[in-house]
C-alpha cells in the first residue's frame, strides 16, 4: 500500500470509527463541506456535511447497531481523488424490528490541504431483510 493509499484508508476508518462508536461529530474534519451522499437507488441525495452529519448523529441515536462487519475494502486513486469501496454486513434493531443490512458503500475523496477530505458517497447492491422483533410486556 502506498503512503498515499494508507492516508486514504486511515480517513476511511476514522468515518467509520466515529459513528460506530457513537461520535459521529468526530468525522466533520474528514468531510468536505459541500459532501453529497446518494441514497440508495438513486432515490434522493443529501448535500452538505452538516445534513450528512445530521443523519448520522439520528443514527447513531436511532437503531442499535447488533453485529457490524465490513470487508473487501478496495481503494484506487487518481490524482487527487481516491475512491475506497468496501462491503458491509451489519444487523440492527429498532423498537418494533431487526434489519439486516448487506452491501457495497463507496466513497470518493479529494485530496486538499493535505488530507483526505470525502466530497461523494453511495451504497449499491444493497440488500435488507426486515424481521419482526417479539416484544416483551
Amino acid at each position: 500500500m502506498t503512503d498515499s493509499e494508507s492516508q486514504l484508508h486511515e480517513a476511511m476508518a476514522a468515518i467509520n470509527r466515529a459513528w460506530r462508536e457513537n461520535h459521529p461529530a468526530d468525522m466533520r474534519e474528514y468531510l468536505h463541506p459541500q459532501m453529497t451522499m446518494v441514497l440508495p437507488d438513486f432515490s434522493d441525495t443529501v448535500t452538505g456535511s452538516d445534513a450528512m452529519l445530521a443523519g448520522f448523529e439520528e443514527w447513531c441515536t436511532n437503531p442499535k447497531v447488533v453485529e457490524y462487519d465490513d470487508s473487501d475494502e478496495q481503494i484506487q486513486i487518481v490524482g487527487n481523488v481516491g475512491f475506497v469501496s468496501y462491503r458491509f454486513n451489519m444487523l440492527y434493531e429498532r423498537t418494533a424490528y431487526r434489519e439486516r443490512s448487506v452491501g457495497r458503500d463507496i466513497w470518493a475523496f479529494e485530496y486538499i490541504g493535505k488530507k483526505w477530505l470525502a466530497v461523494w458517497r453511495t451504497m449499491i447492491e444493497l440488500k435488507e431483510q426486515r424481521t419482526a422483533r417479539e416484544l416483551s410486556v
